[in-house]
């Protein structure tokens, strides 16, 4: 397994990185601004998903593999920006289902399926995240002992604090909500969380 002291540098490494704002923080703070903390559970499910496929992937050399076939990867990027910059411009124009309603309880949410494909997509296609892992978890394993148990160890934790620095960012979002929806300002909040989608959505494309 892995020494504590180990553990000790690499949590609150991870945990000053996790709570960062990023592409997935900024997703999180969005959708609890117009979904709410519990569907946004529904996305971060697909974002752990992906994360630790990506530091399974990382910390097993695979990332190699993807970084001598750029443009695969650079094709993913785009579609998953793409995707996301679709549903910030429907987000800024209060319309679909991202959207909040112009009644706060009125109208159909977002599906389990888009809330959980649009947080994997969004973890998956993050090229600074694949960076960030083959950079990071490389001095934490010990080549003397078993990998499988070491990484399953570390991306348990970075799995532990990504659900927990998200769920903070989901609870910001959602009292944003609160404070704008009781003035009224539905259209606004609405184009605050197109605007961040929007941003999300270029990072990922142009990152």
């Amino acid at each position: 397994m892995m020494s504590w002291a180990t553990l000790s540098v690499f949590v609150p490494t991870f945990l000053f990185v996790s709570l960062t704002p990023g592409m997935c923080m900024t997703l999180a703070m969005v959708l609890g601004m117009t979904q709410g903390v519990k569907r946004t559970l529904w996305m971060m499910i697909g974002e752990l998903a992906g994360v630790g496929l990506v530091a399974a992937a990382a910390g097993a050399g695979v990332a190699a593999l993807m970084l001598r076939q750029p443009e695969l990867f650079v094709l993913f990027k785009w579609v998953g920006g793409a995707y996301l910059g679709y549903l910030g411009i429907m987000m800024w124009r209060s319309r679909g289902r991202m959207a909040i309603p112009s009644e706060l309880d009125a109208g159909p949410p977002a599906s389990r399926l888009q809330l959980v494909t649009q947080g994997f997509v969004t973890a998956v296609a993050n090229p600074k995240g694949w960076a960030f892992f083959m950079v990071l978890l490389p001095p934490f394993l010990d080549g003397g002992r078993p990998l499988f148990g070491q990484l399953s160890l570390l991306i348990a934790v970075i799995l532990t604090i990504e659900f927990a620095s998200m769920l903070v960012y989901a609870t910001g979002g959602k009292t944003l909500r609160n404070v704008l929806g009781k003035s009224g300002n539905v259209r606004l909040l609405n184009r605050i969380a197109g605007t961040l989608m929007i941003g999300v959505a270029l990072w990922l494309a142009l990152g």
